[in-house]
């Protein structure tokens, strides 16, 4: 018998990234964040205070929740355990210091594409994408490299129309390239392009996008970008081959 998800276990978890991405947040928006019962809301809060992992911010009533530092124990712990993670910085800062932009990890995790690390441009103006930020797959830089380096049966991302014919399109000149390119879809005053990343078996587990203002990474640009992130993802990875996307249909 198949054993069932703790849906209260599941409803913590989604209060914690809530609080995450509003923080000082009150139970309120928390409410219309999550699509949960006040009352129920406010039991899960008061257990994850009791448990450290929420604390009320300064400034009194009404009440309004942040994190603690417990989560960021755990990342540090869990990054220490990641060797991806760990050869991944120093691959990043020398990206962001080849281009002059912000450089960016994502990974796959339960459909979604999540920025994992950031080493950001020292320009005054420039994009700033946070760790934890998600990518739409269809038509981000990391979603496009991602799905143009893996056959269509192996893709886990939600919200993904494999028949839609702007995708299969972008797909199609992202295996041509041999570097993924959104030049403002998902902002139009940022323009990004990306990579795989594959392990020693050619399969892709992350990807690495170089992101800059689009007024200043005009086609020369991200020309130049896409062959250094290229170039970057072949370092990072453990897999070996010729070609950058492989034969995948």
């Amino acid at each position: 018998m198949a054993v069932k998800p703790l849906q209260t276990l599941a409803r913590a978890l989604d209060v914690i990234e809530a609080v995450a991405a509003q923080q000082p947040v009150g139970v309120a928006e928390l409410a219309r964040a999550t699509g949960e019962d006040k009352s129920a809301l406010q039991r899960v809060l008061v257990t994850l205070h009791a448990s450290g992992w929420i604390r009320p911010a300064p400034g009194g009533a009404p009440t309004r929740w942040e994190l603690t530092t417990r989560p960021l124990v755990v990342a540090a712990q869990a990054r220490r355990r990641d060797g991806l993670l760990a050869r991944a910085r120093p691959v990043l800062e020398a990206l962001r210091d080849a281009t002059g932009e912000t450089a960016i990890l994502a990974v796959p995790d339960s459909g979604r594409i999540v920025a994992v690390d950031v080493a950001e441009s020292p320009e005054l103006v420039r994009t700033a994408p946070r760790v934890g930020l998600l990518f739409p797959p269809a038509t981000s830089a990391a979603g496009l490299a991602l799905c143009a380096a893996a056959p269509e049966e192996d893709w886990d991302l939600a919200d993904l129309d494999p028949d839609d014919a702007v995708f299969r399109r972008e797909l199609a000149d992202t295996r041509n390239r041999g570097w993924s390119l959104n030049a403002g879809a998902v902002d139009s005053s940022a323009t990004s392009v990306g990579a795989a990343v594959r392990d020693a078996d050619g399969r892709p587990v992350a990807a690495l996008v170089v992101s800059g203002p689009s007024g200043r990474f005009g086609a020369e640009v991200y020309t130049r970008a896409g062959t250094l992130t290229v170039a970057a993802a072949h370092r990072l990875g453990e897999f070996r081959g010729d070609d950058a996307f492989g034969n995948v249909g």
